[in-house]
């Protein structure tokens, strides 16, 4: 199997630590707000590549964190605690805002068929394996402390920014735009913050170097370190992490054993666009996944819209997009529920299926693959249903599945209002409650037993 190395920059051959079984740690969410879709394109991709792992016979043990304190609205350690913006906003303590973020969050999962991880740690959780982490890491005489703060000395390290191939030279020429004065360097980063740095902080713990809290980058790799090791296999997230979040993990987890590399192998997911713009939080188009369910589309829909390109590709969003994903992924489900039980799997095209996840995980090819099956010839229905479905493993768009389509009260209302429109002849009015329902993603048809709804 070949991946994709972000610390390598190619396609390399993939040999896990422990043979058959692989170590995969995942950035998790920040639970200050709901995840917008951009954010799920990556945790699809990462669902995508433990299927593929898992189908192709290696023995998974993933791991996503649940970010509950620390991370601040800058990543260069300025800012507002993002979970202490989130309370702010809505009037809540930091910790009502984290329970019902991490529960919207999972209900996301659910609802796009993501595999649970096997451990989801929360950073409140684990703040003595943080302290513990930054004592290891001060022992190796790779901090100082400063303005009441604790800082990793980033030029203690000669490989740091290995991941984001950060140059040297220019890491020292930028000591000229130094924004915290507290710094020596101008990408150190802060270990542990006190309350001299955020005195109102409502999350705070005592620790060696005064109460306060931890920064955001020692939570994954105190973590992940508990869960898988020392060392492990793939360490995944979004491409934005590249530059500060995991070059400062690697320094941490680097700088605390002195074992390298941490992890092997490191993957990113490319951006979601809209209008060829990255989404953000704060931005004006900031799309969740129960907005595009209001919007009439399935969570599967866009599960399929994001099987269309490579994770390591830009992915536009367009609403036409979604249309295309939708009627696709429902035709493709009704040609395999046409197909007839009772087969077995076709070898070939599972082989080729096989060869396409060990190509650094081309899920657009896989997909293109399962419709290329049910137009070959050769093989019988039969066949192709089991073989689909057994490919359906990796892909997770529940085919062969007989959906039951939940109608809202709100377009069962309005076809009762088109019922009494027709009874009363106002055709005018029964015309436009159809292209009402319409509009909310369902058709009506008129029977003699009465008005059929049915999703569109």
């Amino acid at each position: 199997m070949k991946l994709f190395n972000t610390l390598t920059r190619r396609k390399d051959e993939f040999v896990p630590i422990q043979p058959g079984k692989i170590g995969l740690y995942c950035c998790g969410p920040t639970v200050y707000n709901f995840a917008h879709i951009g954010n799920l394109r990556t945790f699809l991709f990462e669902d995508f590549l433990r299927r593929g792992l898992e189908f192709l016979g290696f023995d998974v043990t993933q791991v996503m964190n649940i970010t509950d304190v620390g991370h601040l609205t800058s990543d260069s350690d300025e800012g507002e605690d993002k979970m202490e913006k989130g309370a702010k906003r809505e009037g809540k303590t930091v910790w009502e805002i984290a329970q019902f973020y991490t529960d919207a969050f999972m209900s996301d999962m659910q609802a796009l068929n993501i595999l649970p991880a096997h451990h989801f740690p929360r950073a409140t959780d684990h703040i003595a394996e943080m302290i513990t982490q930054i004592q290891q890491i001060e022992a190796n005489g790779l901090t100082y402390q400063s303005g009441g703060n604790v800082y990793f000395d980033t030029s203690k390290l000669n490989d740091y920014g290995k991941l984001a191939q950060l140059d040297k030279q220019a890491l020292q020429a930028g000591a000229r735009i130094e924004v915290d004065p507290n710094k020596k360097n101008p990408h150190d980063f802060v270990l542990w913050f006190t309350d001299s740095k955020h005195g109102n902080q409502a999350m705070q713990w005592d620790s060696p170097w005064g109460r306060g809290f931890p920064g955001w980058h020692i939570e994954c790799s105190a973590m992940s370190m508990k869960y898988l090791g020392k060392q492990f296999d793939i360490h995944c997230g979004g491409i934005d992490h590249i530059p500060v979040h995991h070059t400062n993990e690697i320094a941490q987890a680097e700088g605390a054993t002195g074992q390298k590399p941490w992890v092997n192998v490191w993957m990113h997911g490319e951006f979601l666009l809209i209008d060829q713009g990255k989404m953000a939080k704060s931005g004006d188009n900031f799309l969740t996944l129960q907005r595009l369910v209001e919007k009439g589309y399935h969570p599967l829909d866009y599960r399929y819209f994001c099987l269309q390109a490579h994770t390591r590709k830009e992915l536009n969003f367009t609403w036409e997009g979604m249309d295309a994903a939708k009627n696709a992924r429902r035709r493709l489900n009704d040609k395999v529920l046409a197909l007839p039980d009772g087969g077995a799997i076709d070898a070939s095209s599972l082989e080729r299926f096989k060869a396409v996840l060990a190509d650094d995980l081309n899920m657009p090819e896989a997909l293109a693959m399962v419709w290329k099956l049910l137009d070959d010839s050769t093989v019988p229905d039969a066949d192709k249903r089991a073989t689909i479905l057994k490919m359906d493993q990796v892909l997770g768009l529940n085919l062969g599945q007989v959906v039951a389509v939940e109608i809202p009260d709100a377009v069962r209302e309005l076809v009762k209002q088109r019922e009494q429109a027709r009874a009363d002849k106002n055709w005018a009015l029964s015309d436009q409650l159809r292209s009402d329902i319409e509009k909310a993603g369902f058709s009506v048809k008129d029977t003699g037993d009465g008005s059929v709804i049915t999703q569109l």
